[in-house]
């Protein structure tokens, strides 16, 4: 390794020692409080040496390839790892009660520890090039969850890192396997070269992606992303997850990994098989999916009754809306529009979606922290006992559910423009029907908040830290829906970076 490699690669080596650091703080101090000030204060050092790596204040942006051509720290990557890093600083501060509460004063240390090693493997897994880096890196991301789901050593919590522990193995198998069937039909590891003698190989008239090797390496590819990124019909562990594990690693799951493996499956997609033929075929793929997942997780919500299982389904509702952006690749763009904005509008979507459920959530934590009442029911007369965490919460739903003028409302009109452009017409009709199913759900939720009679009127508020966390949250959702094009030039720029990625 060069001193370049390690440059390039300095905000993850930044956040490996800092979860090293908080075990040894844990070891020598055993408070959580200064666990959580440790570790929230010790994101600064990644999250500057990322920003000089976009901004190039030390020596020149890293746009190139290091690692023997197996990581790259373009702006692409850099831009998922801000994202990264804030739910890192909300998810800290939203589990600094929860660490130091008498369940979990003896793993406290763990539990922050391995939320900052899986980050690290995600930070990783977004700049990889190459299929036997991307392979490890996601394993380094999976593991540390599993032990966080079930940290807590309760029935459901170990039922939880169980179901996810196994799942993802198996979604682990079929990605290795389509890693290897792609291998052996190219002879190369390296993202960019696959794509160059895909370009040379010879193809089968009639063939989806030209080859059948290459359609099954796809769609094993897809499978096993399709876990992390909650796509029907590999969804089947997120409201189980999500309700059986702590909530603050359910809102950690909820952005994190999705933001996480929607950006290696695009550097995947438009790197690999980024040749305008092939681009067409993978996009039909994900456009059906795109139907099906959105439609089975709005569907399903509605007769949920706990507040963590709607969230999973709404998670698994807001994979579809982001799949249509995915779909809508540039090779089907009609008239003088960006080339670019079918993956500009997914950037922008996930960014969005990442300010918004995390306000959902942690509003969820600090009121369940208090009432010890997941259910629908247990939110009736919220507005009466909690004002402000009821209007963050109210604030956040109606962001999921796309009103204005928040940023749900605009990632929506954004995904749906781009998806228009491309020719996919009946994708937004399937759309906007699904916008008016789960207006229903999560309108439920918001009557019993502000309408329905508590059965206990006692008052409570938040504590500083979660406040903070859910507070920031909403205020970003707030200004990317006023003022959109403050994260869709962010995007753009992070676009720009990798050429592949907006021609056609």
């Amino acid at each position: 390794m060069t001193a370049q490699d390690f440059w390039v690669l300095s905000p993850e080596i930044a956040m490996a020692l800092l979860a090293l650091v908080v075990i040894s703080v844990d070891l020598v101090t055993r408070s959580m409080a200064k666990v959580s000030t440790v570790a929230f204060v010790g994101l600064v050092v990644p999250l500057i040496l990322t920003l000089n790596l976009w901004n190039g204040w030390f020596g020149d942006p890293a746009t190139g390839p290091a690692l023997f051509d197996t990581f790259e720290a373009d702006r692409f990557s850099l831009f998922f790892k801000f994202i990264l890093l804030t739910v890192m600083a909300g998810t800290i501060l939203a589990s600094a009660k929860y660490i130091a509460s008498d369940r979990m004063k003896d793993y406290g240390g763990e539990f922050v520890s391995l939320v900052l090693l899986s980050v690290t493997g995600m930070m990783i897994l977004v700049s990889a090039t190459e299929l036997i880096t991307i392979y490890v890196a996601l394993e380094l991301t999976a593991l540390p969850v599993v032990a966080l789901a079930a940290i807590h050593r309760s029935k459901q919590g170990v039922e939880a890192g169980t179901k996810f522990f196994v799942l993802s193995a198996i979604s682990s198998a079929l990605l290795l396997y389509g890693f290897a069937y792609i291998y052996g039909y190219t002879g190369s590891t390296n993202l960019h070269l696959i794509m160059e003698r895909l370009a040379v190989l010879p193809t089968e008239p009639g063939v989806p992606f030209g080859s059948y090797a290459v359609l099954l390496s796809v769609i094993m590819i897809v499978a096993g992303f399709g876990f992390k990124m909650a796509v029907v019909p590999w969804q089947m562990w997120v409201p189980d997850v999500y309700q059986g594990a702590p909530t603050p690693v359910a809102a950690f799951l909820s952005v994190a990994s999705k933001a996480a493996a929607f950006a290696v499956i695009m550097r995947i997609m438009y790197v690999a098989f980024g040749d305008a033929n092939l681009m067409q075929d993978w996009s039909g793929l994900f456009a059906i999916l795109a139907a099906v997942t959105m439609t089975l997780g709005n569907t399903l919500a509605l007769s949920q009754s706990n507040i963590k299982r709607l969230l999973g389904y709404s998670t698994i509702a807001q994979a579809g809306y982001i799949l249509v952006g995915l779909a809508s690749v540039p090779a089907n763009q009609v008239g003088a529009t960006s080339a670019g904005a079918g993956p500009q509008s997914v950037l922008y979507y996930l960014a969005g979606y990442a300010f918004t459920n995390l306000a959902v959530f942690f509003a969820v934590i600090a009121i369940t922290s208090r009432t010890n009442d997941d259910s629908i029911a247990g939110l009736n007369g919220l507005l009466k006992r909690s004002p402000l965490l009821a209007g963050l919460l109210v604030f956040g739903l109606l962001s999921l559910l796309g009103m204005p003028p928040t940023v749900g409302f605009m990632t929506k009109v954004v995904v749906f423009g781009a998806a228009l452009n491309a020719n996919l017409t009946w994708l937004v009709v399937i759309g906007v029907m699904n916008t008016v199913i789960a207006a229903y759900y999560y309108l439920r939720v918001i009557r019993a908040i502000v309408f329905e009679d508590a059965v206990d009127e006692s008052q409570f508020s938040a504590d500083k830290p979660i406040l903070v966390a859910a507070g920031f949250a909403a205020i970003g959702a707030g200004v990317f829906g006023l003022a959109p094009f403050l994260m869709l030039d962010l995007a753009e720029k992070a676009l720009s970076i990798v050429p592949a990625m907006i021609t056609g």
